[in-house]
């Protein structure tokens, strides 16, 4: 197989990735060219590792679950610091819920925890996996290629954390980021001890029509629940505030409902590709719809803003329509 045919899916990923986590959301136009290109060795980077380091090791979504989730908390702490950062662009994210003895809003980690765990690695991975074909479970990266791109995200991530550093942009005490690391390699330890899960059982699970309106439904739960922060990034429900401490329950219940119901139907024989994609499907959407309303991060021009939204959007679908063609080839 020529080179470029079997690292095409890896390249895939690599945009992919950033794409959604960033720019489908609403966070960032896609005029920003400069922040694509950037964003591909953070998030493309770091997907294509967890992905790689997964499959090549027999791994299946149980690790990529828990290496996606430490991703989150090693960006979210050591590189964009949004955990610790009281005025993040401006916005007071972490009064709400604020718990000073962890120095962060626990609902923000909550919703962090979430947004990487789910759209910014594992959703990607889905769908470029469905897109891959036969090539689903396979390395895409031979040894050296896994290196290479292991050594552009370690080096990519630590000259900008020195960077914002130097800028005087450390947040958190010594503690608190040894805390934070603890954190990430638990997770990454968790991630070597989980295999593929337990054995396939007989059993009937919902449509893909079904899961996909069950991911749709969960995704909207989530990404309306920190919406009804007053203070947050998404103001526009403020009139259905909720306590900070009732939203963490919720976002607990959340991740636990799903995660079981999900693990259930896995597991069971009618479980299949169109299955999974449904679920990554349901995520993309979600940050689709979501990203209309949503307040930018990085400041666009409305016109800038909207045209952006809607190009991800469509773009979203058109992907989402080809990998459906794939699963149904």
């Amino acid at each position: 197989m020529p080179l470029l045919a079997r690292v095409a899916p890896a390249i895939g990923l690599w945009f992919v990735a950033p794409l959604t986590a960033e720019f489908l959301m609403g966070n960032i136009a896609i005029t920003d060219v400069v922040t694509l290109i950037s964003t591909t060795f953070l998030y493309g980077a770091g997907a294509l590792v967890i992905r790689e380091v997964a499959r090549r090791t027999g791994r299946g979504w149980p690790a990529i679950l828990a290496w996606a989730l430490a991703y989150g908390m090693f960006e979210e702490a050591f590189f964009t610091q949004t955990l610790w950062n009281q005025s993040w662009f401006g916005v007071r994210i972490l009064d709400y819920g604020n718990v000073p003895a962890l120095g962060t809003g626990v609902p923000w980690l909550m919703f962090m925890a979430g947004v990487h765990t789910i759209w910014s690695i594992s959703a990607p991975i889905a769908v470029v996996e469905t897109l891959a074909g036969s090539r689903r479970t396979t390395p895409w990266l031979g040894k050296t290629g896994l290196w290479i791109v292991s050594v552009v995200f370690a080096v990519f991530f630590v000259l900008g954390a020195v960077a914002k550093g130097m800028a005087g942009g450390w947040f958190a005490s010594p503690a608190q980021y040894a805390g934070a690391g603890v954190l990430v390699v638990a997770l990454i330890v968790l991630g070597l001890r989980l295999r593929r899960g337990a054995p396939t059982v007989e059993g009937a699970v919902p449509g893909p029509w079904a899961v996909l309106a069950f991911a749709l439904v969960a995704g909207a739960l989530f990404v309306l629940l920190y919406a009804c922060d007053p203070a947050g990034l998404s103001p526009w429900l403020a009139a259905l505030a909720v306590p900070a401490w009732l939203s963490v329950l919720l976002y607990l219940a959340l991740f636990a409902g799903v995660g079981a119901l999900v693990r259930r139907w896995s597991h069971r024989s009618g479980w299949s590709g169109a299955h999974r994609l449904a679920l990554a499907a349901g995520a993309m959407l979600t940050y689709a719809w979501h990203s209309f309303p949503w307040k930018v991060i990085v400041p666009a021009s409305p016109a800038a803003d909207l045209t952006s939204n809607a190009v991800m959007t469509v773009g979203a679908v058109v992907l989402l329509l080809s990998a459906a063609r794939r699963v149904a080839a």
